[in-house]
């Protein structure tokens, strides 16, 4: 009696029943994979379809109205402005008049004859007008105080710039974590959906009886976390839309999305350190705020000082009284005055000396708040200058990071066509090629905040840079 042969009936019917469970399961995944090639939309609402999408210009004009916190440094910038014309009118001429009426009962008592006191009572109107004019010529504390004044204003200026830039650069670091949160939220929804593509195939095939029950519970282990993953990831789209809404005062219902085929990634103009440090040490808003704190405190150190120095002033005075005083009685008076008032200070119990020592250590601290504002300028000129320079190097090489890992799922895909990858060994690819993509989306965000950033050290992130922002998005 001869003995089956390998190729016998039963061994092809066993080599057919696997080879269709392998059929069956492959199917639905290399359906899906096409779907895969990029992350998927978010789903959108009825209402984010029908309403256009906030740009970032429109988002950043919006936010220089209605955000609080620049209207309430306009309007502290406006209420310091009004310190110099209070200072200056310290300067100038003082005009003061003063007009008085008064009815009197007088009691006056004087010795008669024989020494017995003889009283009269009296019942009259008296009155007195009064016209002054003073100019100050010689006051050390009001000339201090006066330059003092146009410190503080440049100081609040330079506030009111500052808080523009913060302005630019809040609403662009707003607006890019709305659409990276979107973008996590698309890749989260495609590892969603491969998730569930391994899972059927993997019941599918234990089904047919080619496969294992830790397939199914590695692919079911997997989706769940998906599912997670989703629900943070929906979250963390509401809250940074608004946070984006807080800022603009509006509805935010949809965003233009970043085109990467219009980003510009260019190195900063100009391309050396040394220059925006520079650039920003003499334009910075800090800096100027700081720099004009440190001159306000100067001035204070000789409005302190000039409490041991006289003032002179020239007064004019016209003034007509009518029964002034007791003893002019229904007498008519008309005066005119011109001259000079000298006062000198002697003694002020160590007052003077005490304040002068206070505003000398108050110009130390500013001496070293600028100085201390200045390294760290340099430090954050630094750090963006690079986050733009590395950046470009970045974003290419995950660039060509994610076309390796699509050669990759391509190549599994392959493979596993031709036996030697399994359904995992896809997915894990895919996962990679996900990951990849999430990464490159991250870089090119931190590029473009970047450069935002590094022109608000600058002073210079105004609507301009915006609108060139703005080109790089899909509208």
């Amino acid at each position: 009696m001869q003995r089956p042969m390998p190729d016998s009936p039963a061994r092809s019917r066993r080599l057919t029943r696997l080879s269709t469970a392998f059929v069956l399961a492959a199917a639905p995944l290399l359906a899906a994979m096409p779907v895969l090639a990029q992350p998927t939309a978010v789903p959108a609402t009825s209402t984010e379809s029908q309403a256009a999408p906030l740009t970032l210009s429109q988002a950043y004009r919006a936010a220089m109205e209605q955000d609080a916190s620049i209207r309430a440094a306009r309007a502290a910038t406006d209420a310091r402005r009004e310190r110099l014309p209070q200072a200056r009118a310290q300067l100038l001429p003082n005009i003061t008049a003063s007009i008085s009426r008064n009815k009197n009962n007088l009691d006056s008592t004087t010795p008669g004859p024989g020494g017995v006191p003889f009283t009269n009572e009296q019942h009259y109107f008296s009155s007195n007008r009064a016209l002054t004019i003073r100019q100050p010529i010689f006051r050390p504390y009001q000339f201090a105080d006066y330059r003092q004044a146009r410190a503080q204003v440049a100081d609040a200026n330079a506030l009111l710039d500052k808080e523009t830039q913060n302005v630019a650069v809040r609403v662009v670091t707003a607006y890019l974590e709305a659409l990276l949160a979107q973008d996590q939220l698309s890749l989260v929804l495609a590892q969603k959906t491969a998730y569930t593509t391994q899972l059927d195939a993997a019941r599918k095939r234990f089904a047919a009886g080619a496969g294992v029950r830790t397939d199914i519970d590695e692919a079911q282990a997997r989706l769940d976390l998906a599912a997670a993953q989703e629900l943070e990831a929906r979250q963390n789209v509401g809250y940074t839309r608004r946070a984006l809404q807080v800022l603009v005062n509006m509805p935010v219902t949809a965003l233009a999305p970043l085109d990467e085929r219009r980003l510009k990634l260019l190195n900063p103009d100009p391309d050396r350190l040394a220059d925006w440090t520079q650039r920003a040490e003499s334009s910075s808003p800090e800096i100027r705020s700081l720099t004009a704190q440190r001159e306000a405190a100067r001035h204070e150190i000789d409005k302190a000082r000039s409490g041991h120095l006289p003032t002179l002033d020239a007064v004019a005075q016209w003034s007509v009284s009518n029964s002034d005083n007791v003893t002019s009685v229904n007498s008519k008076y008309d005066n005119k005055a011109i001259g000079l008032q000298l006062n000198i200070p002697i003694f002020a119990g160590g007052l003077v000396s005490s304040q002068a020592r206070q505003a000398v250590a108050e110009l130390e601290r500013a001496d070293q708040a600028l100085e201390a504002t200045r390294r760290d300028l340099s430090l954050r000129v630094e750090r963006e200058f690079r986050g733009i320079t590395e950046g470009v190097a970045r974003v290419g090489a995950l660039e060509q990071a994610v076309r390796s890992s699509e050669t990759m799922v391509q190549s599994n895909k392959r493979s596993y066509e031709g036996g030697s990858r399994t359904l995992v060994d896809i997915l894990n690819a895919e996962e990679q090629r996900v990951s990849a993509l999430r990464d490159l989306a991250q870089a090119r965000y931190q590029y473009v905040l970047a450069r935002i950033r590094l022109q608000a050290l600058a002073g210079t992130a105004d609507e301009a840079t915006i609108a060139e922002v703005d080109t790089w998005l899909k509208k």
